[in-house]
């Protein structure tokens, strides 16, 4: 009996996805279940388990290709048995460079390899050809992640064109894995196409920069009575909860603190109207090998500073290992970029459509302050509230901003709801 391969059902914001690598050749066997190819859409990278055990006989779309909810991209024969060699060439074939030489069929070792390699570890393993079995995977069970391929990559001579650009199939996709000395060398050029996430992302800045009144407020925290409050618990909590105590959850309760008091904030546009939620669904800006991603904290109100750090710590490994899914990233009523992990001292944050605003959050450093007619030295934070003028006006903006700014100097603030 044969059976189609479909694209799972895509989110309704997700339009297309992309085909990554195939697992499976023609002629293959396949089990139930077993991850066939990896898909990417503007959101994360999803593995499309095999529907039935069989072999695959016929692959209707061939990696790189463009694809939509339910479409069929390849057929399983479940009564038909395994060619010896399974390298029966696909019906696809994508045109290659004359002087390209084609790609030996890998060894078993090498597929064993393979199998181990992270998507985005994957991806740039093949963009720059290197060999997988001579890199040392770092990951859970030893999986290659995308660290460890760059590791590798940055010791390759891989020569880079310094003439006129090539098309962007022929030379390297992954911009962090540029071999700077060489780049830098003369007046090289390497054009490379940004990824459907990367594109997603570039789309969505714009829409919210054309489509919104963005205006940023600021204000200085002093940290100390967080700092101390951690010094304090730090060792307890992290024995109580297993996770440590961290910074993002003062801020995330904070920002619902504020949110609660001043409902324009955490409203949005839809048309004409303005729509207030009852809830707190708080997006948090996480860095990820494809980009950054904003995995949702749901009702984060309902969540002790325990369960804001449980969430936090699982949203930025599922972020490294791509195992975000669509629903995680879906929603949100307000965002919290930290900006600060990499040592930024001030920005204005993008809002996050269809949201009205959004919390910058940046690095906290010593610096000298006022305090009663005396210079003293405090670890200070900027924090930056970006929000939609059409809606929030400035009064609304500066006093949910300062909201925040009390309850941090002040935590027990947060207990008695003041």
């Amino acid at each position: 009996m044969l059976v189609e391969v479909r694209v799972p059902q895509l989110s309704e914001s997700v339009a297309e996805a992309t085909l990554l690598a195939w697992h499976k050749k023609v002629g293959e066997a396949v089990a139930r279940d077993e991850n066939l190819i990896d898909i990417e859409t503007d959101k994360i990278v999803m593995e499309l388990p095999a529907p039935a055990d069989g072999v695959l006989v016929k692959v209707i779309k061939a990696d790189g290709g463009s694809v939509k909810s339910g479409e069929v991209i390849a057929t399983i024969d479940t009564e038909a048995k395994a060619t010896t060699a399974g390298a029966a060439p696909p019906p696809v074939v994508k045109p290659e460079p004359a002087s390209v030489a084609p790609t030996p069929a890998p060894s078993a070792a090498d597929a064993r390899q393979d199998a181990r390699l992270m998507p985005s570890a994957r991806k740039i393993v093949e963009e720059q050809g290197l060999d997988p079995t001579k890199i040392t995977g770092s990951g859970r069970d030893g999986r290659i992640t995308k660290g460890d391929v760059l590791g590798t990559a940055e010791k390759s001579t891989a020569p880079i064109s310094t003439g006129k650009p090539a098309s962007a199939a022929s030379l390297p996709q992954a911009p962090s894995a540029v071999n700077v000395d060489k780049l830098l060398g003369g007046r090289p050029e390497q054009r490379v196409p940004m990824s459907r996430l990367r594109a997603r992302i570039a789309e969505r800045l714009v829409q919210s920069q054309s489509t919104s009144a963005i205006l940023t407020t600021f204000n200085e925290v002093n940290m100390q009575p967080v700092i101390d409050l951690r010094k304090k618990y730090q060792d307890r909590f992290e024995k109580e909860h297993g996770v440590r105590l961290g910074f993002m959850s003062f801020f995330v309760k904070a920002a619902v603190h504020a949110l609660k008091k001043y409902p324009i904030v955490n409203a949005s546009v839809d048309g004409s109207d303005i729509v207030y939620h009852g809830y707190f669904d708080i997006g948090i800006a996480v860095s990820s090998p494809r980009g950054l991603v904003v995995p949702v904290l749901r009702d984060a109100d309902q969540l002790t500073l325990a369960g804001v750090e449980k969430k936090i710590a699982e949203f930025g490994k599922q972020a490294q290992d791509g195992k975000l899914t669509i629903e995680d990233l879906t929603g949100g009523t307000f965002s919290i970029s930290n900006g600060g992990v990499f040592g930024s001292m001030l920005s204005t944050p993008i809002i996050n459509p269809p949201q009205s605003a959004i919390l910058g959050v940046h690095a906290t450093k010593d610096r000298p302050v006022a305090e009663n007619g005396q210079v003293v030295i405090r670890p200070m934070n900027y924090l930056a509230l970006s929000y939609d003028h059409r809606i929030i006006d400035g009064r609304e903006a500066v006093l949910a901003l300062t909201a925040m700014k009390d309850v941090l100097e002040d935590p027990a603030r947060l207990l008695i709801d003041v």
